[in-house]
């Protein structure tokens, strides 16, 4: 199984590759196809990651706990 970075770096080649427009339309719908696979599985990838990030935050009374980490900031 690719690494999320090799997934990733495929994903941007197939990209390129469409954005060129000099394929025949068999050929980009199987590049196509193989880019969904590839960002399913790199956003798969991210979902685990990010539920596994933990921050330990310092408490007033010099604890540790661990808290979700959140990706954005709350409004």
């Amino acid at each position: 199984m690719p690494s999320f970075e090799e997934s990733l770096n495929k994903l941007e080649s197939i990209v390129e590759r469409l954005e060129k427009g000099d394929l025949t339309l068999e050929e980009s719908l199987k590049l196509f196809e193989e880019g969904v696979q590839l960002s399913a599985a790199c956003k798969q990838e991210l979902d685990a990651a990010e539920g596994k990030v933990q921050m330990l935050v310092k408490q007033r009374d010099g604890s540790l706990k661990a808290e979700a980490f959140l990706t954005e900031k709350p409004s």
